[in-house]
């Protein structure tokens, strides 16, 4: 079984990411560079590292979403220019690579950056390719994608969808619409529209559904094509434990689980923004071990103060999984992975596989 002795083997093997913010993940040194060559370090609320860091983790763990959200201000503040965002999205790439991972995707939204949208796109998947050129020469693999995000609480989505239809056919990182942002009274149905075109066009699609009023944002998620769910902690409002530790289902719980629709799980952000008591209480494990489709992530590491290895450690130690059950959780999320399946495919063969197989799994 694993367990806190081999906390460092969690960094070597190779790990995937599904769902990963952009503007959560940067590094705290490169907030406070970036800001003061703009002219914002004093709108900081510290310039101590450590003490910054304690306060973008202090907003994640108030459970206060809306105070949570309001971090991200500073962070979007840093990526107003394409030079920034191309090293925002560089460093985040080489960040998770050091970490083990081989399969990531990560998610921006446009709307939140003063240029046009292929001009943020471009600036970022130019970063995805630096990055990967420099983690092959450090001797490490990773294939980075894109995920496109429209504001649920604006009404940009519809020109956000068309611009992802238009932009893939250029940009082979670009793999997927997703809607973001504020949940809690906007619901998918507002954008139907762009659901509708998202779904004529054969889009891959992942939608949020994480907060209140629970069933019904999920529900609603799955009729508009949700290929996967963004979170999808809730869900187990519609489960039940039995006396021997498995789960009842309610009818869309069973859905998701009968469709494999994966539910793309962040526990430590999960956790800090109260959809859960506590790292036990969430329903990952359960739901692993009843043969639901579901992997580890991140969300924003920057805020929940994880990194992939660090949120996977925490999960198997949370739940006494097995290195079976890692592996079950990593291949899951490439699998469920929106780049092309020869890429995928190729992952799992030859890097994750390997690696788990010396590990006698």
């Amino acid at each position: 079984m694993v367990s806190e002795t081999i906390r460092s083997a969690f960094v070597a093997v190779p790990k995937s990411l599904l769902h990963d913010h952009l503007d959560g993940g940067l590094r705290v040194a490169t907030i406070l560079e970036i800001s003061d060559e703009i002219g914002r370090l004093a709108s900081l609320p510290s310039t101590d590292p450590k003490a910054l860091q304690a306060w973008f983790t202090a907003g994640a763990e108030s459970r206060d979403l809306l105070k949570y959200l309001a971090t991200f201000e500073h962070t979007i503040e840093c990526m107003q220019s394409a030079v920034h965002l191309e090293r925002v999205a560089y460093e985040a790439v080489i960040d998770l690579a050091r970490d083990g991972v081989v399969y990531a995707e990560i998610r921006y939204a446009p709307e939140l950056h003063n240029m046009a949208f292929a001009e943020s796109a471009e600036a970022i998947t130019a970063g995805f390719r630096r990055a990967e050129r420099a983690a092959m020469e450090e001797g490490r693999f990773i294939s980075a994608h894109l995920i496109v995000c429209a504001m649920r609480t604006e009404r940009r989505s519809l020109e956000v969808v068309e611009f992802v239809v238009r932009q893939r056919n250029v940009d082979d990182k670009i793999v997927a619409f997703d809607l973001a942002g504020a949940e809690t009274g906007w619901p998918p149905r507002l954008h139907a529209e762009a659901l509708e075109v998202a779904r004529r066009e054969h889009l891959n699609v992942t939608i949020h559904a994480s907060e209140p009023p629970d069933l019904e944002l999920i529900a609603d998620a799955v009729t508009h094509g949700a290929h996967r769910i963004g979170h999808g902690v809730r869900l187990n409002r519609d489960t039940t434990k039995r006396g021997d530790g498995s789960l009842a289902l309610g009818r869309l719980a069973q859905h998701v689980l009968d469709r494999q629709i994966h539910l793309e799980m962040a526990p430590t952000c999960n956790t800090q923004i109260g959809a859960v008591n506590s790292l036990r209480e969430h329903p990952i494990g359960s739901f692993l071990r009843q043969g639901f489709n579901v992997s580890v992530n991140t969300d924003n590491r920057l805020m929940s103060h994880v990194s992939p290895s660090s949120e996977m450690h925490a999960v198997a130690t949370a739940f006494d999984l097995s290195w079976g059950e890692v592996r079950q959780l990593v291949v899951n999320a490439i699998d469920s992975g929106f780049a092309p399946y020869s890429i995928r495919r190729n992952i799992v063969d030859s890097v994750v596989n390997p690696a788990f197989a010396a590990l006698g799994t």
